[in-house]
């Protein structure tokens, strides 16, 4: 035994890696409190202020000392306004008793992996993906299979159908997609989500949905939500919260939805992990989905403007394949000759761009699978201000790095 069993831990846990936009972030207020100036294109977090209503509503809840625990699965008036309001905008008949708020999307998505997966499923995962996924799947003894997106110069990110069907073996037990797509800024087109849905329902697989971005949608492309489809609770988890479309990112407020037969399950895993949602939170989620949607409609917008902004300065960059993203608030731009031409691996450029330029860029590497070492990720979740000045660094460095400007 050993004398130190502390240090023993699960070997599991030696699977899970942390989420390296909060690293970068850690690295970026070191240099800025050392007096550096820093541009951050890290973080996936809108810089607005959650609506002034909705904090109003937090307020009243604390002065009227709603404080306590509250109902694991969430009060009722706000799992009625969740419903109701997937039911106006996608028509599928979504019962409140079929939601479950949680501390955030993040729990939604452990909740809807953890009661699904069991010990050498597989778990498809488009190839670049948010982090979690994969390593939730891990921590349930799962194997996540990754299958890589389609590139296509100018336009961005589709997924590949025919692939994800090859990769699917006796073993699939998930697929899990993220639409509109973290890190890429893409929609998935609805005739490929049709595809994906049906295959899925020929397999007999569970899909988990996150569309945590589902607001964030730009042009004249059309999101689909998977809930749109008249069957869904045969083979849909569906994830979605607050965090993005309303800015409230430190209220921890997400939901699950999943079919009613699961739920009392789904409450014991919920109640052994975090009791119940924030309470003051609670009764902010119901002003957000009740209230005035001016102020979304109006950073969404102003998101709008971000995305061809940076488009419209990167494109000049040299060795960087920038593109228009059509929604969330990320571009994900293939660096794969400016690395070649640099001699510079794509994390050495991260890195390079941080401490030479002051600009702060997430390494591809940052998402799992194997697409990531040719791109970056930039996140204009900041103020048009720097998009505009970082943008143009990255374009100066760009061309300074270059071995054809040497």
């Amino acid at each position: 035994m050993m004398n130190q069993p502390t240090l023993d831990l699960a070997p599991r846990m030696l699977e899970i890696q942390g989420e390296t936009a909060f690293a970068f972030l850690a690295l970026a207020k070191k240099l800025e409190a050392q007096g550096r100036r820093i541009i951050s294109f890290g973080i996936g977090q809108p810089d607005f202020p959650t609506p002034k209503h909705i904090r109003e509503a937090a307020k009243k809840a604390l002065d009227e000392g709603f404080t306590g625990y509250t109902e694991t699965a969430g009060i009722p008036e706000l799992r009625e306004a969740i419903a109701s309001y997937l039911n106006e905008r996608y028509g599928g008949g979504v019962s409140p008793d079929e939601v479950v708020a949680t501390t955030g999307a993040k729990t939604a998505i452990f909740i809807a992996i953890a009661a699904y997966v069991r010990p050498g499923d597989e778990v498809i995962v488009p190839d670049p993906s948010y982090y979690a996924y994969a390593m939730i799947a891990k921590f349930f003894g799962a194997k996540p299979v990754y299958v890589p997106m389609q590139f296509e110069e100018g336009y961005g990110f589709k997924l590949d159908i025919e692939q994800i069907e090859k990769a699917i073996t006796d073993k699939t037990r998930m697929i899990v997609i993220n639409n509109p797509h973290n890190p890429t800024g893409s929609i998935f087109d609805p005739d490929q989500l049709d595809q994906l849905y049906d295959l899925a329902k020929r397999k007999g697989i569970v899909i988990v949905a996150d569309e945590i971005y589902d607001n964030f949608v730009y042009g004249n492309v059309k999101f689909k939500s998977v809930l749109s489809y008249p069957d869904w609770r045969d083979n849909v988890v569906y994830v979605n919260g607050f965090s993005k479309t309303f800015s409230m990112t430190g209220w921890r407020l997400g939901y699950l939805v999943v079919r009613r037969e699961v739920i009392p399950k789904i409450l014991d895993l919920a109640v052994s992990i975090y009791s119940c949602p924030p309470s003051i939170a609670q009764k902010a989620g119901i002003a957000a989905l009740k209230g005035d949607w001016t102020e979304v409609r109006n950073m969404i917008n102003e998101f709008r403007r971000r995305a061809e902004l940076l488009y419209n300065v990167l494109k000049d960059a040299e060795g960087i394949e920038a593109y228009l993203p059509h929604g969330a608030f990320y571009m994900f731009p293939r660096v794969r000759k400016l690395l070649d031409e640099s001699g510079l691996t794509v994390e050495e450029l991260a890195n390079k761009l941080l401490y030479d330029y002051g600009v702060v860029v997430l390494p591809g590497t940052s998402f799992p699978g194997n697409v990531g070492k040719d791109y970056i990720r930039l996140s204009f979740a900041t103020s048009t201000k720097d998009v505009e000045e970082g943008a143009k660094i990255i374009v100066k460095a760009s061309k300074e790095l270059s071995r054809k400007q040497a």
